[in-house]
Formats: structure tokens, sequence, C-alpha cells
């Protein structure tokens, strides 16, 4: 396990930032079923790992990841019930890791360099927040072979709205990085050469709040966005109000009354 770790996924981690990189070129970084259960693995570790504040997600070559690997879907269907319960168990074990990403505690950021399609495009959409290079696009092609990207369109259709999302999703067609950020698939996008610098910044600016509050605010932020608003409202002023008896919250709200910097004690 871990030489096929260090051969599709490799793991850095510099003052409280983990950054998982896609590695399989041969493959266009796809999410083989290797690739999701050692991305899965690397989440659940980070998750529950003090040490680690934020996660980026980045990928080698041109391709930040083509989606499913197609070689094994078709593969599967040589089996005696022509693939259906490896692909029941493949698609399930993609919504895993999307789940995973979302429930993760600590802020996860997707690094974009190149082309992210699929269920690669959901792994875009599943991140908190995702930056690319200004050449990278971005694409829900599975129309196009007649299997359409139903489980990609969980992540979209939660970031862009309903138009864009059916847009996308009944094309099949590219978009650039541009349209991908005014349709709020992405933050930002910066130059190819200023990529990596800029997500780490972002990566850095955001390890200095306290984990803490960062894993309360995380996590609220999703639970309410599925309720009605009268229901989000009783949620969050409840959540508020534990958060407002945490130690860091008066560390933080004394440090500011006090002009100093806060000193985090993560509790």
């Amino acid at each position: 396990m871990e030489d096929n770790l260090k051969k599709i996924l490799n793991q850095d981690i510099n003052n409280g930032i983990l950054k998982l990189t896609l590695d399989d070129n041969k493959n266009k970084n796809a999410l083989s079923e290797l690739m999701m259960k050692e991305l899965i693995d690397a989440f659940s570790m980070a998750s529950s790992n003090s040490s680690v504040r934020v996660i980026i997600i980045a990928a080698t070559g041109n391709v930040f990841c083509s989606g499913h690997n197609l070689k094994e879907i078709t593969n599967a269907r040589k089996n005696e019930d022509l693939g259906e319960s490896y692909y029941i168990n493949l698609f399930n074990l993609c919504s895993s890791l999307m789940q995973l990403i979302v429930n993760c505690p600590k802020p996860v950021i997707a690094e974009v360099n190149g082309v992210a399609t699929a269920a690669g495009c959901q792994l875009v959409a599943s991140c908190d927040l995702a930056i690319s290079s200004s050449s990278s696009k971005f694409a829900t092609p599975g129309v196009n072979l007649g299997l359409f990207c139903s489980t990609p369109m969980v992540a979209l259709s939660r970031n862009v709205s309903k138009k864009d999302a059916m847009k996308m999703l009944l094309t099949g067609d590219m978009i650039t990085a541009n349209e991908a950020k005014s349709i709020s698939l992405i933050n930002d996008h910066v130059p190819e050469e200023e990529l990596t610098e800029n997500v780490m910044q972002l990566a850095q600016k955001i390890a200095q709040k306290s984990s803490m509050t960062l894993k309360i605010g995380k996590e609220a932020f999703y639970k309410q966005f599925e309720m009605n608003l009268s229901d989000a409202y009783e949620y969050t002023s409840r959540v508020m109000a534990e958060n407002t008896l945490k130690d860091d919250a008066k560390e933080g709200i004394d440090s500011f009354l006090e002009k100093r910097d806060p000193n985090w004690s993560d509790s």
C-alpha cells in the first residue's frame, strides 16, 4: 500500500498544511479504485490529526483529474452480472470520498492546474475552496459517452445555479476558468506560474485561525445549507451560543479588545 501511495498520491505536510498531490499521469490522474481508497485513507487520517490545519488537493501534469478510470469500468463488463455490483460499489466509493471531503473538519482547497472533468470536476466542487490556473478547463462530459454525470451533479448543483449546472451536464461542453469563476465553481484563477504560491498563501492565512473555530464553522455551514430558514437560524443560534463558551472565543474577543494577536489553544 505504501508503494502504491508513493506512486499515485504524494503527501507533504508543512506548517499545518497537508498537500495531497495526485500523481498518476499515465491514467490522467483518474479517480481509480486505488486513487479513491488512498484519498479516503489520507482524509481519514488528516481529519483526526491535530497537526493538520488545512488540506490542499493538487495534481501533477496537465490534467488535474479526468474522472473515473474508464478502463476499469469497461473491464467490469466481463463480470457475470455485467459489472452491476462493481459499478454500485465504485460509485458508492466515490460518493464516500466526496462526503468525506465535505465532512472533514479541516478546510480543503483545490489547486487546479489543467483539465478537471466528470468526477474530477466533482472533486473540485466538493472542496471548500478552489483556485485554478487561468488556462484550466472544466466539464461534466458523461452525456457525450451515454453515461450521465449523475454523482458529479450532486456536488456541481450545490455550487452553481441550476441553469449553469444543467448546461454543463446536458451539453458536456468544456468551460474556461473564467467561466468557472463566473458561475462560482471556483473562487478565482491566476496565471499558472502564480498558482501554487497563491493557494499556499490562502492556506497559510486560514491555518492561522483557531482550528476549533474552523471545525465548528465548516460543519455549521454545510448543515444549515440543507435547512429551511427558520430551522437554520435556530440551529446556528445554538451553534454560536456553544461557540461563544469555547476558550478560543474568549481569547479572540479579549485579544481584539486588548489590541493584540490571539493565542489560540484550539479549544
